[in-house]
């Protein structure tokens, strides 16, 4: 005679009424709308069940303005005076001694000269009146869409820890990106594609400094962490099922995978990353067929091709992903971000030694491309709900880096530009002072850059909070406030 598994009351309490009883709840109230992912998945976890799949989409905190968001990474740090903030005073001091100027301010302290002016010229543009330096001459069409902030600062004069600072709140390693949080707080409209998903140089010009960070999930479930597409070969690993596996095969192997994880979740039901690998194996069979078609720009008439600028020597490869940006929040992708320039100096914005050179390189590669990409997002309506917001990590100092005709790191100032999205287009907000070497007026912090695009998408920067040891930690740690100035 066979005898029953023993059971303890414990446990047979937690399998009965906390697992189906709590599921069946957390089912309906999703039906309804009542319950967001991060309160589902605490409810269900705590009660010992799988949660709800976490890249569900649910409203925030109030009514959005933005659904999804395109940053665009001028990775480097690109001079603000030689791009947006235009100083005349520059030419006027040119060659003279930036009196008080505290050597520590740069990253080479040793290699401290004196005020050089612009290389480039500037005019005025659109009914704003914005000025804009000669090297975006696609872009200058479009600033009556665009809000500057002029007066951005951060805490780092160094790449990496400015790079973990734009991007996570935090000049450390370890903590979870914007796209992270914002997945995190909103799900995905797509079930079919990732949620967050980051392209990087394809020039061999390698990875900005810290690599997949930037787009990690850092303690989040690694569900919302971002997707990266390879710049060569297949986009995504690990995409396409092997030739000698059918669908029903592959379809037999998941489920049986999903029971056998599901089974193992339930004895540890604490184990969010299990969690995250059962979702992240069916969001993967998924997209076996959306992501392909979703990336595959080849569907795209002539004419389009020939506004982003695909097929241009200097800039295809930017217009080719900017394109692909588009397809993918035009399918429900929530972030998508694109880095120009790879590791550092020559290879990015990040021009120590010839700004000159440097800036009309990488602006080359840029300007058609996102210009391309504002019109496009505009002529399909797209463009109300898409937050495009361009940028890098810090700007650069008005002085001339001794060796060279460059300009070194300058934390203390650098210019932001955001359009659409609920954004007020044609407004300038904040002020360097005459130089362009530090923010003055309406200081702008990268946590308050942060919770004004957290606010644009209907999140609350206080609000959206993960609990880890003992602590609620968020994007924009205990700082931020809204740039209300620049809200539609």
């Amino acid at each position: 005679m066979q005898t029953s598994t023993q059971l303890s009351r414990r446990h047979l309490l937690t399998q009965a009424g906390g697992g189906a009883g709590m599921l069946a709840l957390a089912a309906l109230l999703a039906d309804e709308g009542l319950l967001s992912n991060s309160l589902a998945a605490e409810s269900a976890t705590s009660k010992g069940t799988a949660p709800l799949n976490p890249l569900a989409p649910h409203a925030g905190h109030f009514p959005a303005k933005a659904k999804n968001v395109i940053w665009l990474f001028m990775n480097g740090g690109p001079s603000q005076v030689d791009t947006w903030d235009y100083k005349p005073e520059l030419e006027k001091r040119d060659g003279q001694e930036l009196k008080g100027f505290d050597k520590n301010t740069g990253f080479f302290t040793g290699q401290v000269g004196p005020v050089m002016k612009s290389p480039f010229k500037f005019a005025q543009h659109g009914k704003s009146g914005a000025w804009v330096s000669d090297i975006f001459p696609g872009m200058a069409q479009h600033v009556d869409d665009m809000a500057f902030v002029h007066s951005c600062y951060t805490g780092s004069n160094n790449h990496s820890p400015a790079l973990f600072m734009i991007n996570t709140g935090m000049a450390k390693m370890g903590h979870p990106c914007v796209g992270s949080w914002v997945t995190y707080g909103l799900g995905s409209e797509s079930q079919s594609l990732p949620a967050f998903v980051a392209m990087t140089d394809p020039l061999g010009r390698g990875l900005p400094k810290g690599y997949s960070q930037n787009w990690g999930a850092g303690f989040l479930p690694s569900v919302y962490q971002g997707t990266w597409l390879k710049p060569s070969g297949d986009a995504i690993d690990n995409l396409y099922r092997p030739a000698d596996q059918g669908d029903k095969q592959q379809r037999a192997a998941l489920d049986l995978l999903a029971r056998l994880n599901r089974k193992q979740l339930a004895e540890r039901p604490h184990e969010a990353e299990l969690a995250a690998r059962i979702e992240s194996f069916e969001l993967a069979y998924r997209m076996q067929l959306a992501a392909p078609e979703a990336i595959d720009i080849q569907q795209e008439p002539e004419h389009i091709h020939k506004l982003y600028g695909v097929g241009e020597k200097r800039c295809d490869h930017f217009a080719k992903q900017c394109l692909m940006a588009r397809r993918l929040v035009e399918r429900g992708v929530r972030f998508v971000q694109i880095y120009s320039g790879g590791m550092e100096n020559e290879r990015s914005w990040d021009g120590h030694k010839d700004i000159k050179g440097n800036h009309e390189q990488f602006a080359g590669e840029t300007d058609t491309p996102i210009a391309g990409l504002l019109a496009d997002l505009k002529q399909r309506g797209l463009l109300e709900n898409t937050l495009v917001v361009w940028g890098g990590e810090f700007g650069r100092l008005p002085i001339v880096q001794t060796g060279g005709t460059g300009r070194d790191h300058n934390p203390h100032a650098f210019t932001y530009w955001l359009a659409g999205g609920g954004v007020k287009g044609g407004v300038k907000h904040g002020a360097t002072d005459e130089l362009g070497h530090k923010a003055v007026e309406d200081r702008v912090h990268v946590n308050d850059l942060h919770a004004t695009i957290l606010h644009l998408l209907g999140l609350d920067h206080q609000k959206l909070t993960f609990r880890m040891s003992g602590r609620d930690f968020r994007l924009t740690d205990v700082a931020g406030h809204v740039v209300k100035e620049v809200l539609a």
